[in-house]
């Protein structure tokens, strides 16, 4: 396999393809651009004049959502079982390491680590707390602050708007806040 594809690509060339990609988000599909929006789109397929809100035609606005990210999975897919290596190790600080051993995290191969995420760890009430409580308070926190972190970080970042700048902020703070007093509480 081409190293292009199993290493992961330098900041100074992800960064601005990301970057190209915002204007033609724009051009494209309008000014809305997130996984949140996917799902909204996701539900009004599902569920046509259920709910008023997903009362809408879904395949004019939204197809090119579900594509992306539909795309976003299956690159998932392929990025983690195709192309990746069983004996690939995340590249994480020693310190990093010990300071999640000391909470019991030990195993750190693969993408994520399978005493957190695992069908045997999500029945532990540290799982649940995780995986249930904590996917739980990132879809409504997407849904209150009217996007997720990639809408506001890189499509609203980029058309200057402020509400996304303080969100981006939020989500940063709220970031420190659970990985350093919420998750040794946790585990």
């Amino acid at each position: 396999m081409p190293d292009i594809l199993t290493q992961p690509w330098p900041w100074y060339v992800a960064g601005p393809l990301i970057g190209l990609v915002v204007p033609f988000v724009y051009w494209y599909g309008g000014k809305k651009w997130g996984v949140s929006s996917s799902l909204q789109h996701l539900c009004a397929a599902a569920l046509p004049g259920k709910i008023e809100y997903f009362n809408y035609d879904w395949w004019k606005k939204g197809s090119w959502h579900l594509a992306m990210a539909g795309g976003m999975v299956l690159g998932g897919l392929l990025g983690g079982r195709v192309l990746s290596n069983p004996d690939d190790v995340v590249a994480i600080s020693d310190a990093t390491r010990t300071d999640l051993a000391a909470m019991g995290i030990t195993d750190f191969s693969g993408l994520i680590p399978s005493d957190v995420m695992s069908f045997e760890a999500l029945f532990t009430l540290p799982g649940v707390m995780l995986i249930i409580v904590g996917g739980f308070l990132v879809g409504f926190g997407a849904r209150y602050a009217n996007g997720c972190t990639s809408g506001h970080a890189i499509s609203g970042l980029a058309n200057l708007q402020l509400s996304s700048l303080v969100v981006v902020m939020g989500f940063f703070i709220g970031g420190l806040i659970s990985a350093h007093l919420l998750l040794p509480i946790i585990l």
